[in-house]
């Protein structure tokens, strides 16, 4: 039996829910007004991390580096021009060392893109909801 937020505690066909506190709703409120040129519809804070993306369909065989990581979703930076509504499969390569295993741990993701902006220096920004995802280790 697992914990409350384990989906496998949950009865079959029921959905988890988690719930958020009052204070850690002030703090994405802030941190979503410090950001220029965001709207407030993130609902999760970020945090800036930056990983090796492998994109798979909806870009096949390109390259990408994370520029931020939310519960919800991940920010890329990359040079190929991604449509908005566009479906990506992509594998973020969490280091060992930094999750505490004896081998990196793939995260194999599926999500679709809510933004793309062209960056200084001609790379994009690419943003993506994360609508699934499972951890592989290797």
């Amino acid at each position: 039996m697992g914990t409350p937020l384990d989906p496998e505690a949950a009865p079959a066909g029921k959905k988890v829910v988690a719930t958020v506190s009052d204070g850690g709703k002030e703090t994405v409120t802030e941190v979503s007004k410090s950001r220029k040129g965001y709207t407030d519809v993130q609902g999760a804070p970020r945090f800036p991390i930056k990983l090796p993306v492998a994109l798979k369909s909806g870009v096949d065989g390109k390259i990408a580096e994370t520029q931020n990581i939310s519960a919800n979703g991940v920010l890329f930076r990359m040079d190929a021009d991604v449509p908005v509504g566009s479906a990506v499969d992509f594998t973020i390569s969490l280091p060992a060392d930094v999750v505490g295993a004896a081998a990196d741990v793939q995260v194999d993701c599926r999500g679709r893109v809510v933004r793309s902006f062209q960056e200084d220096g001609g790379r994009r920004g690419v943003g993506v909801v994360i609508d699934e995802y499972r951890f592989e280790r290797k």
